[in-house]
């Protein structure tokens, strides 16, 4: 039974001694990743739990076979000690777990999921539940980006900080003006695969007058074009206050636009959407610093040609 809340529910902010599960919920992940991630937080006064799956060999692009990803999973969310999962890797395979966990897990306790890119599945799961949830850096960069300013955010979202602000740079792209919703997306490839399910997030009561935000990797222009088409004859775009486009990465140009932002701003103004801030170049997806995203929570969008600024969990 889904329970209707009239604010998304927030977990518990972490503390420390709290216990911080890394699994792989989707595709395998190297082992020296997922150990430099887990002395990084055990430094930061937590206790980490490493599940199998996190450190296996793999089932072919698997971290492992399905139902054991779904059984650690459910173990994980579980667990009264467990306050938050830690996902290791997105890649593909997240959307395998879904309906199972719907369908056997209890979300009176809600606790933190971190993760994103293919993790948007899960997050489309919390937010099913109306859970706040992180789209957020993975084991990969914790590894290897130590405590830059993504991670030192991330940590400030799991111990419950308000008035988290991330800043965009420049684009004659953006679109000026503030709005203020719950911010509501994720990669869009995998937002695309869950329309008109149950798991879809932007047809869910928390989409109505959302922030919409979007990533994603290595899909052609065309593609995301065909994607956003979608989104636009469904009437997502009817009801968005403000639009953030976050990194689209590892693609090429094609025939009709030179970059994705120039396709994007193209069917925009085509679209007539120009009555609401949208922000370009935003710092989120398979970049560097991807910065975090309080999915589901409260936000405000303010955004100039100069730059834009985001506010989480006003």
């Amino acid at each position: 039974m889904i329970k209707q809340h009239s604010h998304p529910a927030f977990p518990e902010p972490l503390r420390k001694g709290d216990t911080i599960a890394i699994l792989a919920p989707a595709s395998i992940v190297k082992k020296e990743y997922v150990e430099e991630a887990a002395r990084l937080l055990s430094a930061e006064g937590y206790d980490v739990r490493v599940f199998g799956s996190a450190v296996s060999e793999g089932t072919g692009s698997y971290s492992a076979p399905k139902d054991v990803r779904i059984a650690e999973f459910r173990e994980a969310w579980k667990d009264p000690s467990v306050r938050c999962i830690l996902c290791a890797r997105g890649g593909y395979g997240a959307i395998h777990l879904l309906e199972d966990l719907d369908e056997t897990l209890s979300f009176d306790n809600p606790k933190w999921l971190v993760g994103f890119s293919d993790i948007s599945a899960l997050h489309a799961l919390m937010n099913r539940h109306e859970i706040v949830s992180l789209h957020a850096p993975m084991v990969k960069h914790l590894a290897t980006r130590g405590h830059d300013a993504a991670t030192r955010m991330l940590l400030r979202a799991l111990r419950g900080e308000h008035n988290i602000e991330i800043t965009g740079p420049a684009s004659s792209f953006n679109i000026p003006g503030e709005a203020t919703g719950r911010l509501v997306g994720g990669n869009l490839a995998v937002l695309n695969s869950l329309a008109s399910t149950r798991f879809d997030m932007l047809s869910s009561p928390l989409a109505d007058d959302c922030i919409l935000y979007l990533e994603d990797i290595s899909e052609a222009i065309y593609a995301v074009e065909r994607m956003l088409f979608r989104l636009r004859m469904s009437g997502v775009f009817n009801h968005t206050k403000g639009i953030i486009i976050g990194r689209f990465t590892e693609y090429r140009p094609d025939r009709n636009f030179k970059d994705m932002e120039t396709m994007i701003a193209t069917r925009f103004k085509e679209w007539g959407i120009d009555d609401i801030p949208v922000a370009f170049d935003f710092p989120i997806g398979h970049i560097e610093c991807n910065m975090p995203i309080l999915n589901s929570a409260p936000a405000r969008l303010t955004v100039s040609k100069e730059k834009s600024t985001l506010i989480e969990r006003l």
